[in-house]
């Protein structure tokens, strides 16, 4: 075969292998086209058309954002600003037992401003002055601040706040601006304010009970972000965000808002009477240990700034310790019939002087002789050299379990910041003059509301509770306990009777009710110095007492400390003072 030949049958052979070539009609190829074209995507599908018209939408809206209104956004963000506003939860409102509002809150504005948008400064400063008062210096340095934001007073009544505003309008004054605020009224003005206490401008108590019992009443918080212009106003319509506040929760205290009232009117004219340094005043009812009014001086006035000091602040009946004087005389007779150490008929010798340790103890009633006299006698004498001689024959052991048991020394628990345990000797703390010179109240100290809970233990019959000023917090009443034991009802019925004839023939005849059976003690303690020894003519004249007596609604404790006169001189005060809760609770008369 010639190379002619070889070539020309290489090339049939590689025709005659290849796939015969398509063709197709016009419709088959206008069909295929229809199915591809600038829709086609992988696979052959097709996005549909509205995908394609918005696709190329958003295209078109971020060119414009990108490219040409640029300037005009990059200018508007730099006038714009957002603010992180505090919405205040509403505290909850304090209500007395009888349903009285003591303290609540309101709404109101504070007013804030920005400095430069602020132009008239001086006419500004001057405009707040009128209204808000002070003097326009005093408003100068936060109108003349670098900044866009700053508060110039916060909690301002509602009406108030409109009439700066509308003023600086119409002197064309601007960039002064308010938000929502709320803040804490006081419905009976100054009554209760220490025990009721203070609550700081961040809404939070600082003081008595609405510090104590602050994590209820407070609430949460809630937070909205505003977009402000330039000059520190919201814009309307700008972005905000809002977290909604929860209120806080109401509660309901022990106290009678009446007897508050009378307690605290005589307190203030004692002090002015006795020319005391200061004093306080509980009243409670001993079978519940709810606390009717409580105050101590100086008084604490909410609405009033200027009272506002650390004396006032605190209840002395809580926090502060003295030596009680006479009125232990009650828990050293009650240990000792209850020990069985004595009984109604025994028979003291009591010579007018004692001798306790190194000291000497006499009576103040200036006896030189010897006398005899059962525990009611030393009790309606208020003699200490009897007491001296019951605590001695009592004995150490047994004194020491019984005060203990009483709870002397040791914190009461009542609901109320700052209390104190006292300055009161254990047992192996005793020395030879301890038990004799307790025995009528010298040598240890503590808070008063320790004395108002271990007699309101022999008003109830021997059970010791705790005195508290929670009745109710929300719907949930609260548990303060049954109480426990502290001696024997027979004793108490015992000490009973001696307090009676001490209101009746003895040193407390001005503490009397007319128609009541009103029981109780005098107490004339001495103010021991910081260097050892006691002050003269300085005392705590004070008186402690219940009606009735063999059913205890009310009990009274009046105590003025740093007198020269003695026990008697806090009769009268506690005499107004039981007289006016016995009649509030409406407890019937004995005759």
């Amino acid at each position: 075969m010639n190379s002619r030949d070889t070539r020309r049958g290489s090339s049939r052979r590689s025709t005659s292998q290849r796939r015969p070539r398509q063709t197709s009609s016009y419709d088959e190829e206008r069909r295929r086209r229809s199915r591809g074209g600038a829709g086609e995507v992988a696979g052959g599908r097709r996005l549909p058309l509205v995908v394609i018209v918005l696709l190329a939408v958003v295209a078109a809206r971020l060119v414009w954002l990108q490219v040409i209104d640029a300037p005009r956004l990059s200018a508007r963000a730099d006038a714009m600003s957002t603010t992180n506003v505090a919405i205040l939860a509403k505290r909850g409102t304090i209500y007395d037992r009888n349903g009285n509002v003591l303290a609540t809150s309101v709404e109101c504005r504070t007013l804030y401003c920005n400095p430069s948008a602020v132009g008239d400064k001086n006419a500004a400063a001057q405009v707040l002055a009128d209204k808000l008062g002070g003097q326009a210096s005093d408003y100068l340095p936060t109108l003349s601040q670098d900044t866009t934001f700053a508060y110039l007073k916060r909690q301002v009544d509602t009406d108030v706040a409109t009439d700066v505003i509308s003023t600086l309008a119409s002197k064309d004054i601007e960039g002064v601006y308010t938000l929502a605020d709320v803040k804490r009224v006081y419905p009976y003005g100054a009554t209760a304010g220490q025990v009721l206490g203070f609550i700081g401008t961040d809404g939070h108590g600082l003081s008595g009970l609405e510090l104590q019992y602050d994590d209820v009443l407070s609430g949460t918080d809630g937070e909205m972000l505003v977009e402000r212009g330039r000059d520190g106003s919201p814009v309307a319509g700008g972005a905000s965000e809002i977290h909604e506040a929860t209120d806080g929760t109401d509660i309901v205290v022990s106290l009678d808002v009446n007897v508050q009232r009378v307690a605290e009117e005589q307190l203030t004219q004692a002090m002015d009477d006795t020319e005391a340094k200061s004093g306080n005043v509980i009243v409670t009812q001993p079978g519940t240990g709810e606390i009717l009014a409580a105050c101590s001086w100086p008084l604490f006035d909410p609405t009033d700034s200027s009272t506002l000091t650390n004396d006032a602040l605190k209840l002395m009946s809580v926090s502060d310790s003295y030596e009680p004087g006479s009125t232990f005389k009650t828990l050293t007779m009650a240990i000792g019939y209850d020990t069985g150490t004595i009984n109604k008929s025994s028979t003291f010798s009591v010579p007018a002087q004692v001798k306790v340790g190194d000291d000497t103890v006499t009576d103040v009633d200036g006896r030189d002789y010897m006398m005899d006299m059962t525990p009611t006698e030393i009790m309606r004498r208020s003699s200490n050299t009897g007491a001296a001689l019951v605590g001695q024959a009592i004995g150490a052991d047994k004194f020491a379990a019984g005060i203990a048991a009483f709870g002397i020394g040791q914190k009461t628990g009542i609901d109320f910041p700052g209390e104190s345990a006292g300055i009161v000797p254990s047992r192996d703390e005793y020395t030879g003059a301890t038990t004799g010179a307790a025995a009528f109240g010298q040598g240890i100290a503590f808070p008063s509301i320790q004395l108002v809970r271990a007699i309101g233990a022999i008003a109830n019959k021997g059970t010791l509770v705790t005195p508290h000023f929670l009745v109710q917090k929300g719907s949930e009443k609260a548990d303060w306990g049954q109480g426990q034991q502290a001696i024997s009802s027979e004793a108490c019925e015992s000490v009973i009777g001696d307090l009676r004839e001490v209101v009746l023939e003895g040193t407390g005849q001005e503490a009397q009710v007319a128609g009541y059976d009103v029981v109780g003690k005098t107490g004339t303690g001495q103010q021991a110095l910081d260097t050892g020894g006691y002050l003269d003519d300085s005392y705590l004249s004070s008186f402690i007492g219940f009606a009735n007596g063999d059913d205890a609604q009310v009990l009274c404790y009046v105590g003025l400390y740093g007198t020269a006169q003695h026990g008697s001189a806090a009769c009268a005060p506690f005499s107004a003072i039981m007289s006016e809760a016995l009649t509030d609770l409406s407890v019937p008369t004995q005759n």
